[in-house]
């Protein structure tokens, strides 16, 4: 069999959860495609996900349209000499072809540390092997979730030459400077603090609702789902520490609208439990935010020294964290929003796709 040269080299990557272009990981998609798009690259590559939620490319691009059936009858990817699995949980493409190579990026491993069931527990871990178990190499979101990965490797069984590497999320930040909304919201002109994600137990929002009752800051949750069960908690504490007219939950806003609510915060609070990287307090630190963050899994690795740490969650302890880290950051504002725009300028998505691409071709050559 003749070897093949670049040139020839078909790559198939799973865009998959383009299906929720609201999530962390169809973000990472798409700026996976413009990076790959912008390169310019020798490889032909194929997208599988859904058609319509696919961005627009400057060259023409192979997309194949996601079908719900495809899960039990999946596509021929005979033709591919590399498969790449964009997370741990894919439902798809769970065998290779002889010769073929295949990439896994693995966010985290979070349902081991979430306090999930047993039954939970054993049936993730089985969704993971399927990913996991034929993969050539495993890229993993952040340092953090290298440790944890290769600390609880013996739950997988994995070639035995696998590749374990880490590529940092790459995102692609606001082209403008200014952005507007048609909403005449309520806390626009007032200090507030801003938290994006989904309501989840894992991420801690109740926290916040602690910190604020200690100051008279109000709180702007901007989410895309939620737990019902957390929920609800979340509410009946609102209404036990009297925060209702301070507490605002805005649900699947768009890209501008965020980047509206983010320029226009006080600062940017992230109390998360768990977490592979941290989409949101990058783009905070991109538009030269205070960033307060928990010190638990990736979330250090990721604000540096420049971002400000609870290492507790008491309300006293997080008021005086909050009210230090302003003064500190009010007293040298220009300086830190000028180093915060470029540590997140490090997580770009060129130098996300730069990374792929050489993956791609160090296992192929």
């Amino acid at each position: 069999m003749k070897s093949l040269t670049v040139m020839e080299h078909k790559i198939l990557i799973d865009a998959e959860r383009l299906k929720y272009p609201k999530s962390g990981i169809a973000n990472v998609c798409v700026s996976l495609i413009k990076g790959l798009d912008e390169k310019g690259s020798d490889f032909e590559y194929f997208f599988y996900g859904p058609k319509k939620n696919i961005p627009p490319t400057k060259k023409k691009i192979n997309i194949i349209d996601w079908k719900f059936w495809q899960k039990r009858i999946s596509i021929n990817t005979k033709s591919f000499s590399l498969i790449h699995t964009a997370h741990q949980l894919s439902k798809y493409f769970h065998t290779v072809r002889a010769g073929q190579k295949k990439v896994v990026t693995l966010h985290d491993l979070n349902f081991l540390h979430d306090g999930s069931s047993e039954q939970k527990v054993e049936k993730t871990i089985k969704t993971v092997q399927k990913n996991l178990g034929n993969a050539d190499a495993v890229v993993c979101i952040s340092e953090f979730v290298k440790n944890d990965f290769l600390k609880n490797k013996k739950l997988f069984t994995l070639k035995n030459n696998v590749r374990v590497d880490v590529i940092y999320n790459g995102l692609i930040f606001p082209e403008s400077a200014e952005f507007k909304s048609d909403h005449k919201y309520s806390f626009i002109g007032k200090k507030y603090i801003l938290n994006i994600g989904v309501l989840f137990p894992k991420k801690n929002q109740e926290a916040l609702l602690d910190l604020i009752s200690k100051n008279d800051r109000d709180l702007v949750l901007v989410t895309s789902s939620a737990k019902s069960a957390y929920k609800e908690k979340f509410l009946e504490k609102i209404k036990i520490l009297g925060l209702e007219k301070r507490v605002h939950i805005l649900e699947n806003v768009d890209n501008n609208e965020k980047y509206f609510l983010i320029q226009h915060c006080e600062s940017y609070c992230h109390p998360s439990l768990a977490e592979g990287f941290g989409i949101p307090p990058v783009e905070a630190m991109y538009f030269g935010k205070p960033v307060f963050l928990s010190t638990l899994t990736s979330l250090p690795e990721i604000g540096g020294d420049l971002a400000f740490y609870f290492d507790n969650f008491s309300a006293e302890h997080m008021q005086h964290v909050y009210a230090s880290g302003m003064q500190t950051y009010g007293a040298r504002k220009d300086e830190y929003m000028i180093r915060l725009k470029n540590r997140a300028m490090k997580f770009g998505y060129q130098e996300m796709a730069d990374a792929y691409e050489k993956l791609y071709k160090e296992l192929l050559n």
